[in-house]
């Protein structure tokens, strides 16, 4: 029998993950069922979970590369980009993410592989903490407070504009992005705030 070389493993790993993604964006992620990610994949259950283990372990693979490709976004281009790649992401895609909001709650297994696999690695966290650094050195950014808290932040406002595209409205992104250009904007030290009221 012919081994099968690395490239066609890599193709045959890339069209499982693009047609469970078409499958979970269509059916919801409790309603992506073994037999309809084989149609969707044009592969057999053997095959599928020959490659990921289980449903769970697509979706995490899915999820982590969507956190990883936006997390790229804004350290090559910023924050702009990244709110600009939400935006074109399809809308019933991200839906998937809030029914696994339960799991994430309620099943503890789920929610550690997701930790381990969904979120950013932390060299790319890292590089996105440095960015921001960056941009409070050059005054592009407010520097009254941590990228951490900057980041948990924007991650506020990431989750409500997928959570208002999945629910199908539209999250009015030119407003949500100049309120926050503004709450970020780099702010007057309270000393020169101080002498500026000064008469």
């Amino acid at each position: 029998m012919p081994r099968i070389t690395e490239e066609a493993k890599q193709e045959r790993r890339e069209r499982i993950l693009a047609g469970a993604r078409r499958c979970f964006a269509r059916y919801g992620y409790e309603g992506a069922t073994v037999v309809r990610l084989e149609q969707e994949t044009g592969l057999s259950r053997g095959a599928i979970f020959n490659w990921f283990g289980s449903k769970d372990d697509l979706f995490v693979e899915l999820a982590a590369r969507d956190n990883e490709r936006l997390s790229r976004i804004w350290i090559d281009e910023g924050l702009d980009a990244t709110f600009r790649a939400l935006l074109d992401e399809d809308p019933d895609w991200l839906g998937v993410y809030l029914s696994v909001a339960h799991r994430l709650r309620t099943d503890p297994a789920f929610r550690e592989r997701w930790q381990q696999r969904a979120q950013a690695p932390q060299a790319l966290l890292q590089q996105i903490v440095e960015r921001m650094r960056r941009e409070q050195a050059a005054g592009a950014l407010r520097d009254d407070l941590e990228p951490e808290a900057i980041g948990r932040f924007l991650g506020v406002v990431f989750d409500g504009v997928v959570i208002q595209r999945a629910a199908g409205f539209d999250p009015g992104l030119d407003v949500v992005r100049a309120l926050v250009r503004d709450a970020l904007a780099p702010r007057a030290s309270e000393r020169a705030r101080a002498e500026a009221l000064t008469p």
